[in-house]
């Protein structure tokens, strides 16, 4: 067999970072999109789906995110049709702490407990012997911090999970968390039309924890003809959404974009946003956006 080229494998173009004590390509995927419509239920095409999985690793995806809530379940459950057993240096991070009654729905519960069980019914999904990144996907305000991060601690200790991140937090919260355990990445809602989380990415950048953007892509407003994200685009011969995804490497080492689809042909369109190179005149025209 020939050996890949990164032509073939766009996304180790992307750079590596250390997450948890594990060295992965920037550019990941996330497999929320595995499931029906609000994220509920089946796909349309499950067969499209594994096929999906499987591609991003070809094409270079050693890190994708889920969670238990994605379904839910059927997030988990398709990653494991896909890939198990799992090639040499993938690493899969999921997420508990939301519950599901519903399309759209979504309620947190920390319960330590409940984030025990979950911790288990991932193990059990995705068959795994330990999870390489398990997140606490909200912090639940009917539950003391503390507590949930107590749990998270004791699931390191005990084996079961290699490291831990949060979603959704704020500064003060990565602080409060990190007294209890080591806090490997953040997953934050971050793109070039959103920026709410600047100051915990800068918060990041400076402690080296991983930023994970969720919605990396906010890809109506960025396709805007005339705009300056088609300008670059034009300019590099990318598309809106690969611009936005190198301009988001290129805002912090520490950024880790997880585009995700269910669509083969947008999952190779992602991925080659890993190969994409911006100016210096390029990166602070769409940073003044």
């Amino acid at each position: 067999m020939a050996t890949p080229t990164t032509d073939s494998r766009p996304v180790e173009q992307s750079g590596t970072f250390e997450l948890g004590g594990r060295r992965v390509h920037r550019l990941g995927f996330g497999a929320m999109r595995l499931t029906g419509p609000g994220i509920w239920g089946e796909p349309a095409d499950r067969a499209e789906c594994v096929r999906v999985v499987r591609r991003a690793v070809e094409l270079g995806v050693d890190l994708i995110d889920t969670a238990d809530s994605y379904g839910p379940e059927v997030s988990e459950d398709i990653i494991r049709e896909a890939l198990h057993p799992y090639p040499d240096g993938l690493t899969i991070a999921t997420k508990a702490g939301l519950t599901r009654s519903g399309p759209d729905v979504w309620a947190p519960v920390g319960r330590p407990e409940y984030l025990r069980q979950e911790c288990e019914m991932s193990l059990r999904r995705l068959g795994l012997d330990r999870i390489d990144l398990f997140q606490l996907h909200r912090i639940d305000p009917k539950v003391p911090a503390a507590e949930q991060f107590g749990l998270l601690a004791e699931l390191v200790a005990e084996g079961k999970v290699g490291a831990v991140g949060l979603s959704e937090v704020s500064v003060e919260d990565i602080a409060a968390a990190q007294e209890v355990v080591p806090v490997a990445s953040v997953q934050n809602l971050y793109n070039l039309t959103n920026r709410s989380s600047e100051a915990v990415l800068d918060h990041c950048t400076a402690e080296g924890i991983g930023f994970i953007p969720w919605f990396p892509i906010a890809s109506g407003q960025l396709a805007q003809a005339g705009g300056p994200v088609h300008e670059v685009a034009t300019a590099v011969g990318a598309t809106p959404a690969q611009v936005a995804l190198a301009w988001l490497l290129r805002r912090s080492p520490v950024v880790l974009p997880i585009p995700g689809t269910s669509s083969v042909a947008h999952v190779e369109e992602n991925c080659r946003g890993g190969a994409v190179t911006l100016s210096d005149e390029q990166f602070e025209a769409l940073s003044r956006i």
